[in-house]
């Protein structure tokens, strides 16, 4: 089976070749770091974890690499707001976000460069784009001349003539500021320094770099000429990523990545996310709502990871029920590997295993991956039922182990795990199973003698402690913990 992957660049799905054979390079553009992250992020941030982690699983190992942005208007803007500087608001939110992304189950990467530790290698890239002529200083400020770069719009499909300066949402410069460029469509590499704002020294003069430059001797600097997958939100296609492939490729003469991979984007009830629209949801005030971190990502595994994703409330309360079902299948060996005699032997159900690579290796097709993961999983779900009325289930205990495995195996893959204390609470009650059966059999001596309301008493103990009975014929009571 082969792996595809639908390149941004290319505009069409391609075998995936890394680099260097087994190991994959993988750079994702971080956050800027001026407020809480929102769902936008968390879309991001889980739909690369998953990628990641799949890689892992195939066998690759993956150097996974994210940046912090923490030089930025938004930030220095934050600060004058709050009166305090833009080391303290960036330090915050980059705290802030790691607790958001713990929650959502989301690895760490392997390195989290930051724009000011990486100044060294940000005025190295200028200087030498400045010495290929691909930059030029005005007045303090360094620009790209972006038409010395024959293929700028390779990426997004624009010419230039069809583009405005800007375009991303981001102001480069300001209307003052616009008669330094030679050219409209130039972009800075550096911005002198201004009054009350931090600065760094260079060779230009005192400021701080622009924002594309940094990701692109963040790369260079911690992963190298030639990344294998570049990963990031759809937004981010124009201006930032076809400037980092404009500033990195004038100065290496070679690909900044082989693969460019986005993510759609998300909406809220069919709009756009915003402040104004009083739609804006933040991945804290999402999990704080009592809802399971677990639900939020099989929301966003369950759709193609390219296409928009319309967040709503049924939908987050469908991707809940779903987890329900995911959960029931996972503590499946929890509550009765020991009833049916487990071993704890290292099984799994390699044809199973075969159709969900064979699933996901269609351009991270999670939601197909899911399905298999979801067919374990009511599958244990019945049988435990079974189990709990008739006392023994319709398939061996030896499949149904490695049925389980398989199901962990996977669901780890999505980043899908019951926490500690769940299983804790789901597998065990206040009460032995000495102490359970003492109290069916006080219940069916009641029973015997019609004394209904200390059976009813019993009965609604043993609920409260998670026990439910189930009473047969012939005078049987069978028993499970819920």
């Amino acid at each position: 089976m082969t792996l595809t992957l639908y390149n941004t660049l290319t505009r069409r799905k391609e075998p995936f070749s890394p680099i260097e054979a087994g190991k994959v390079r993988m750079y994702c553009c971080g956050i800027t770091a001026y407020d809480y992250c929102h769902l936008g992020h968390a879309r991001t941030c889980i739909i690369w974890d998953t990628a990641r982690r799949y890689l892992q699983w195939r066998g690759y190992d993956v150097n996974y690499v994210q940046n912090f942005t923490d030089i930025d208007d938004k930030i220095l803007n934050r600060a004058r707001q709050e009166g305090t500087s833009m080391e303290a608001v960036s330090e915050r939110f980059i705290q802030a976000y790691f607790e958001d992304m713990a929650r959502l189950n989301v690895d760490e990467a392997d390195a989290y460069p930051r724009a000011t530790h990486c100044l060294d290698g940000i005025k190295r890239l200028i200087y030498d784009l400045e010495q290929k002529n691909y930059a030029y200083p005005a007045a303090g400020d360094v620009y790209y001349a972006v038409r010395r770069f024959g293929e700028y719009g390779k990426l997004s499909g624009r010419k230039l003539e069809d583009l405005q300066a800007g375009a991303s949402g981001r102001v480069e410069v300001a209307d003052a500021e616009a008669g330094k460029k030679k050219d409209a469509f130039d972009f800075a590499l550096w911005k002198g320094s201004k009054p009350g704002e931090p600065a760094w020294e260079s060779p230009w003069g005192a400021g701080r770099p622009g924002w594309h430059i940094e990701c692109s001797a963040m790369i260079r600097d911690n992963l190298g000429d030639t990344v294998d997958i570049h990963a990031g939100g759809s937004d981010l296609v124009f201006p930032h990523h076809e400037n980092e492939i404009a500033q990195s490729e004038a100065v290496t003469g070679q690909p900044l990545a082989r693969y460019w991979l986005h993510t759609g984007m998300v909406i809220v009830n069919g709009e756009k996310m915003s402040k104004s629209l009083g739609n804006f949801i933040t991945i804290r005030d999402l999990l704080d709502r009592a809802t399971d971190p677990m639900a939020v990502r099989l929301f966003v595994l369950q759709a193609q990871y390219r296409k928009p994703l319309d967040f709503t409330d049924e939908a987050l309360a469908a991707a809940t029920n779903g987890w329900h079902t995911l959960k029931d299948g996972l503590l499946f060996g929890d509550q009765y590997g020991e009833q049916l005699g487990w071993q704890d032997s290292d099984k799994r159900q390699t044809a199973v295993l075969e159709r969900f690579q064979a699933a996901v290796d269609d351009d991270f097709n999670f939601a197909e991956g899911l399905a298999v993961l979801f067919e374990l999983a009511k599958d244990l779900g019945r049988e435990g039922n079974i189990l709990v009325h008739e006392g023994k289930t319709r398939t061996s205990p030896q499949e149904l182990e490695a049925q389980w495995q398989t199901l962990v195996e996977l669901a780890q893959v999505f980043g899908l795990e019951v926490q500690g204390e769940e299983i804790s609470q789901e597998s065990t009650s206040g009460l032995s199973d000495a102490e359970i059966e003492a109290l069916i059999q006080q219940r069916s001596s009641a029973r015997k003698r019609k004394d209904f309301e200390m059976s009813d008493r019993i009965r609604d103990e043993l609920k409260a402690q998670g026990i439910t009975l189930i009473d047969q014929s012939g005078g049987v009571t069978r028993w499970h913990r819920n």
